[in-house]
């Protein structure tokens, strides 16, 4: 389920919102991954930095997809590499 949510971010350049932990999460979505232990994890581009970051799927929740906002993406986005 957070992988289709996740594709459709990535296909349409739409802005996710999340929970990770306790803190809310602005994500450019860009790849999807599994890291060294095996377990999925979602690259992207922190909303109004220059940072990317990895988030482990298990310690997200309430994916929201913000449609009114489409990003450039500043590196090649690659939705299919699971």
């Amino acid at each position: 389920m957070k992988t289709d949510i996740f594709i459709q971010a990535m296909r349409k350049r739409n802005n996710l919102r999340f929970l990770y932990g306790l803190q809310e999460i602005n994500l450019e979505p860009y790849y999807i991954a599994k890291n060294k232990s095996g377990k999925k994890v979602i690259y992207g581009r922190l909303r109004n930095t220059k940072e990317i970051r990895k988030f482990e799927y298990d310690k997200i929740a309430n994916i929201r997809v913000i449609e009114s906002f489409r990003f450039s993406p500043r590196i090649p986005i690659n939705s299919f590499a699971v």
